[in-house]
């Protein structure tokens, strides 16, 4: 092998590595394209044919294939209803919108209770669609199909809630402590966890700037998932919690080992 061959094998194969990681199913749709790619040539361009198939196969198999294989490893994309949808549209593109059937009935359910008060459910990253115990990175426990992560709730400067989130990948922008709040990331900054704020490298873009943290609509949201019976513990940071007057025993602290909470809503059921 000359050594040109091998440098083009080492980049396929980091190629392969980060579209598996993003996404579960991209490395292989990745090399199923390259196969194809020599064999049909949609242009004179063979990196641009192995570009055009490689979105053709992954948009194919994300959207038309993989949820039907996907029960077969006990999980289902997660049901969009008139007040359920994904907080940004790239949790569904890399496949990240995959739960166990009673993470859909719960969310479903916490929808239905949602209903006349102008809350939206809207999801983050929940699981792949495929084997237990595949990380989702760059979460630590997204990895059976029992989590999921929920956007927080905002309103505008009137005070109505909105649909609308602080950036782009729904993740990244933090609802900092106030006035005598426990400052939770100094704490755990201060031994010797750096990553605990690393989501606020992960936004992909601010907007909304206008909007703020809603305590009443995060307030019947949380109520709202805090009644379902599956609801097994809820990851929020230590200050909201004080600041939501929230005193139930699902309410968790995730640890210092993980990253903030306030930028989301953990949930995971039993």
């Amino acid at each position: 092998m000359t050594l040109l061959k091998l440098l083009w094998t080492i980049i396929y194969l980091i190629i392969f590595v980060l579209l598996t990681i993003i996404s579960q199913i991209g490395g292989i749709a990745y090399f199923i394209s390259l196969f194809v790619a020599k064999k049909i040539a949609v242009c004179k361009n063979s990196k641009a044919n192995t570009l055009v198939l490689f979105l053709l196969i992954y948009v194919v198999a994300t959207f038309l294939i993989v949820p039907f294989v996907a029960p077969i490893f006990g999980r289902e994309r997660i049901k969009l209803k008139q007040n359920t949808k994904p907080a940004s549209f790239i949790t569904n593109i890399l496949n990240r919108n995959y739960v166990i059937h009673e993470v859909n009935v719960l969310l479903n359910k916490t929808a239905t209770k949602l209903n006349n008060t102008g809350i939206q459910l809207r999801y983050l990253d929940a699981n792949f669609p495929f084997i237990n115990g595949f990380p989702l990175l760059p979460h630590l426990s997204h990895n059976d199909g029992k989590k999921i992560d929920i956007s927080y709730v905002y309103e505008d400067k009137i005070g109505t809630i909105t649909s609308k989130n602080k950036t782009i990948s729904g993740y990244g922008f933090f609802e900092e402590p106030i006035n005598n709040e426990i400052n939770q990331t100094k704490i755990c900054k201060g031994k010797g966890h750096p990553f605990y704020d690393f989501t606020k490298h992960l936004t992909l873009g601010t907007k909304n700037k206008h909007l703020k943290f809603s305590v009443k609509g995060n307030r019947l949201l949380l109520d709202a998932l805090l009644v379902q019976s599956k609801t097994s513990k809820i990851f929020i940071e230590p200050h909201l919690k004080h600041r939501l007057k929230l005193k139930h025993p699902k309410i968790r602290f995730q640890g210092c080992k993980a990253v903030r909470h306030d930028d989301h809503i953990h949930l995971q059921i039993y």
